[in-house]
């Protein structure tokens, strides 16, 4: 039986294991012919979505490899916007509209509210938070 999956992250892409496990845990839910509908980055979280993160060369990039699962499996990645706002992860419409100078949201991100959340929460199989 396949079932529909949706991720929260809490934890930064450095600094902490959850993004990381959180990731590795998406490949899986993928590998095993589940559907993985959404990831939502939230608190800490949001700094996944920061297109100004560049890890050594010999660090994995795990902004590089949230945009691709989410290019090749259709998976939504949303940050949540107040959390990303307050922690300086803009994207170029926030920029906009709080006449900010610069946007840093990497591309395959978007900036979504609770209901982005809530909506997930509602529609997912399983909802797991790292």
């Amino acid at each position: 039986m396949s079932l529909t999956f949706a991720l929260v992250v809490d934890g930064p892409a450095y600094g902490s294991q959850n993004a990381r496990s959180a990731f590795q845990f998406a490949q899986a839910v993928i590998a095993n012919g589940h559907r993985l509908q959404r990831v939502f980055f939230y608190q800490d979280g949001v700094h996944n979505g920061s297109a100004l993160t560049a890890p050594a060369s010999d660090e994995f990039d795990l902004l590089a490899a949230w945009q691709q699962l989410g290019c090749e499996h259709q998976v939504e990645l949303q940050t949540c916007v107040a959390a990303a706002l307050r922690r300086g992860v803009v994207s170029e419409l926030e920029a906009s509209q709080n006449a900010l100078p610069g946007h840093n949201l990497a591309a395959g991100f978007e900036q979504a509210g609770l209901g982005g959340l809530a909506e997930v929460l509602l529609s997912a199989d399983r909802v797991i938070q790292f």
